[in-house]
């Protein structure tokens, strides 16, 4: 996507303070922004080679140093600009970032005679407004073999564990640091933590709002835009949806959505989204029907990387043909969401490539155009909550996620009608089974996979030799680790025995319970 022409970066959401955070590769740093935004308070996040120059063009309120895997002593770890700390606004150093900190004001910094991974607690000693309104004793969650072993000059040691500093402060200059990690759940009042450092320490205020933020989307896109049309490509999930609405608030009958039918989606979801979209958002909705072509270029297929080509192939086929359809365009809209973002730069060296979106990747050259990307500075949970307050139904909005390929990597070997047409029914009543218990806003994700095994059942006085069905449901926040969840077994019990009964062709319903990893959520 190298040769398509990018928007400016997202607009500030109007009259919002900034708390910058500066990544050095910590796994949870994108976990830090997120907790910061359910403070009510905004945040971005950039890599740590960001310029002096480029941070104060940003004017943070206040700036934060994510953890990071690295030692403050090998040659070429990494380190911000030494004037982050001059800049008289409140900097947060958390673990890696503590030690950053301590390093580079003149402190020392050494290996721990004791490592502390895992549980610990600390012991705060006098009165901080980090700390403030906790009690003297934290259970906390470490993770680090380098310790600040000597203060810099001006600071003060503010919480201990019977192995090292635990965090640290020059009140005077607004510097902060925390050894541990206050944004994992792991850590008790962690949360606390963060409020306070943010409306203690930085004096802020929790003003950032879905209301507020919709509205400045609805301007940035306006301002983007003009007068030109957009083309969206509309795949009925969450994020897509989010964008159709958001676009068409802002720039109506300039937007035109595309929907491809491919024929691999879950039970009454096409006819869902013509709908919603068409009947009663009045979207200007083109829709592809091309399940047929998906189906007779997967015939015969079992391998799932060649499935998923073939669908991928198949996508970019359809959606050239139906994008000639709707003649010129000057914006491709996308549904990109924050963490895309994130982890296309490298925290190597300036970068700003965006990783190629699975919709979109491998369009034709001839489609010449500029992205409009309206979400792309939000994460998924504020992506829904963003489309609750455009009034979109909560069914809709807290809808599982469903992978690219669809059903065709839920049925196991050969994809044919007959077999989607039983992993449908199948998977609508683990669905609905799940609602009816009142745990699907608690799960990630609850589906049906149909594999390619049949065995001998008797129903009635008559054998059956039919196919085998797997109920998957797993809890996360992130997908990148998942528990399979422990349904109760009533529940269990109630999809089994429907499944069977109501769904001719499968005579056996097993349950996986397997976590991710070694696992993936999805069979293939």
């Amino acid at each position: 996507m190298d040769s398509y022409l990018r928007p400016k970066d997202p607009m500030r959401p109007q009259n919002q303070p900034l708390v910058l955070i500066l990544d050095f590769g910590s796994q949870v740093t994108q976990l830090i922004a997120r907790r910061v935004r359910e403070a009510k308070v905004y945040s971005e996040i950039h890599p740590y080679h960001l310029s002096l120059d480029k941070i104060r063009a940003l004017k943070p309120a206040a700036i934060i140093l994510s953890g990071g895997p690295a030692s403050v002593h090998v040659k070429g770890s990494p380190k911000p600009d030494k004037g982050v700390f001059e800049l008289g606004v409140p900097v947060l150093g958390i673990c890696y970032g503590m030690q950053l900190m301590g390093h580079q004001l003149g402190g020392k910094v050494r290996p721990a005679k004791t490592r502390e991974f895992g549980h610990a607690v600390i012991n705060i000693s006098g009165s901080n407004p980090l700390f403030k309104g906790l009690g003297k004793s934290q259970k906390v969650w470490m993770s680090h073999g380098d310790h600040v072993d000597a203060m810099p000059k001006g600071f003060k040691v503010i919480a201990k564990t019977d192995a090292s500093v635990a965090a640290m402060a020059d009140e005077e200059r607004g510097l902060y640091a925390l050894q541990f990690h206050p944004e994992v759940a792991h850590t008790a009042q962690g949360f606390a933590m963060l409020k306070n450092f943010l409306f203690q320490v930085a004096a802020l205020k929790p003003k950032w709002t879905m209301a507020g933020l919709r509205a400045t989307k609805v301007a940035e896109i306006r301002q983007l835009v003009g007068k030109g049309r957009v083309l969206l490509g509309l795949s009925g999930g969450v994020d897509s949806s989010v964008a159709a609405l958001l676009l068409h608030e802002a720039i109506g009958k300039q937007l035109t959505c595309c929907f491809v039918d491919n024929g691999l989606l879950r039970k009454g979801e096409a006819e869902e989204v013509e709908r919603m979209f068409r009947k009663q958002y009045k979207l200007d909705l083109r829709v592809a029907k091309a399940g047929p072509l998906f189906l007779k270029r997967l015939k015969g297929v079992t391998d799932p990387e060649k499935k998923r080509k073939i669908i991928g192939g198949t996508f970019i086929e359809v959606f050239e043909k139906e994008a000639r359809k709707v003649g010129k365009f000057d914006f491709l809209g996308q549904g990109t969401l924050y963490p895309d973002v994130i982890e296309s730069v490298s925290l190597k060296g300036p970068a700003s490539l965006i990783k190629s979106h699975h919709n979109v990747g491998g369009l034709p050259s001839w489609m010449k155009f500029k992205l409009v990307e309206p979400l792309r500075d939000l994460f998924k949970d504020e992506v829904r909550a963003l489309g609750s307050e455009m009034g979109m139904p909560e069914w809709f909005v807290w809808r599982h996620p469903f992978p690219g390929p669809g059903t065709a990597i839920r049925c196991l070997g050969e994809v044919n009608e007959a077999k989607l047409k039983l992993l449908r029914e199948a998977d609508a009543i683990v669905v609905e089974e799940v609602r009816k218990a009142g745990l699907y806003r608690k799960l990630w994700q609850a589906f049906a996979v149909l594999l390619p095994v049949k065995s001998v059942g008797v129903m009635g006085d008559e054998r059956t030799y039919e196919f085998t069905c797997a109920v998957r449901a797993v809890s996360s926040s992130d997908a990148m680790t998942a528990d399979w969840a422990d349904l109760p077994h009533d529940v269990l019990g109630r999809i089994s025995n429907r499944i069977i009964n109501e769904v001719r062709g499968i005579n056996r319903v097993v349950y996986d319970i397997s976590s991710k990893p070694p696992a993936t959520i999805e069979w293939e």
